[in-house]
């Protein structure tokens, strides 16, 4: 089976001042922030979401990367707004994108800063690992190609050990420790069906920020990717709500 890849998308809002960019998350694609970004452009944004170098292919073409090149799409993502002669961007994502997006607001000008589901503290190099794993057997299952006996869990991890995750665990956590340079207004959302870890994560961004305009807001039944659970239509509102409050002048 051809599986058709995820792309990065632009939608763009004319005679609008207003860019968000939308940032995906770790082994995650532009698809999972697209209808928010219909949405969000709908009301009048531009929105551009990049997609990491390596995501939305196959789990091999991912491994051949880096994650300083994950963060490198990021900026370019950003980068890309600019050239589009935005000067007011605010940014945002889900889980690692979140992450990506706190670490946009501690080194450019943002004019505002959205996270859903976003680590604050980075997890184990076997628990990330294990994420390119599930990866992998989504990807198989989807070819069509998936044998749950020779595809052996155990195999499967050390056939996609990464040990360059490493560096992702620092940039998360080195992303932690600057939280207090933020100024831009921060909105942080999370799912309280998501991982306890990420609920916690929120209180703890929330308090590293020195932001005068913070606030964090809970989803009671929403998991981890925010932009397609079942509440997605309030999360797309709240979002919205957000963003229409900042400083666009």
């Amino acid at each position: 089976m051809i599986i058709k890849a995820p792309q990065p998308f632009t939608f763009e809002a004319p005679d609008s001042n207003r860019a968000v960019l939308l940032l995906h998350g770790f082994t995650g694609n532009t698809n999972d922030v697209k209808r928010l970004g219909r949405y969000l452009n709908q009301q009048g944004y531009t929105v551009h979401a990049p997609l990491y170098k390596g995501h939305g292919v196959d789990p091999e073409t991912l491994l051949h990367t880096a994650p300083e090149e994950w963060w490198q799409s990021a900026i370019e993502g950003y980068e890309y707004l600019r050239s589009l002669g935005y000067e007011k961007i605010a940014v945002g994502g889900v889980s690692l994108g979140g992450a990506f997006s706190l670490r946009l607001a501690e080194e450019f000008e943002t004019t505002g800063v959205l996270t859903m589901s976003a680590p604050a503290i980075a997890k184990t190099r076997d628990s990330l690992n294990r994420r390119i794993v599930d990866y992998a057997i989504n990807f198989k299952k989807l070819q069509g190609t998936y044998n749950p006996i020779a595809d052996d869990i155990a195999l499967l991890q050390e056939e996609y050990d990464m040990p360059e995750l490493s560096r992702l665990q620092t940039i998360i956590n080195d992303t932690s420790e600057k939280l207090a340079s933020i100024k831009s207004p921060v909105h942080i959302l999370r799912g309280m069906k998501d991982d306890e870890y990420y609920c916690e994560s929120a209180d703890i961004i929330y308090s590293g920020v020195k932001s005068r305009i913070k606030s964090v807001k809970s989803f009671i039944n929403t998991g981890h990717i925010m932009t397609l659970g079942e509440e997605r239509d309030l999360v797309y509102k709240e979002v919205q709500y957000f963003l229409d409050g900042l400083d666009w002048s």
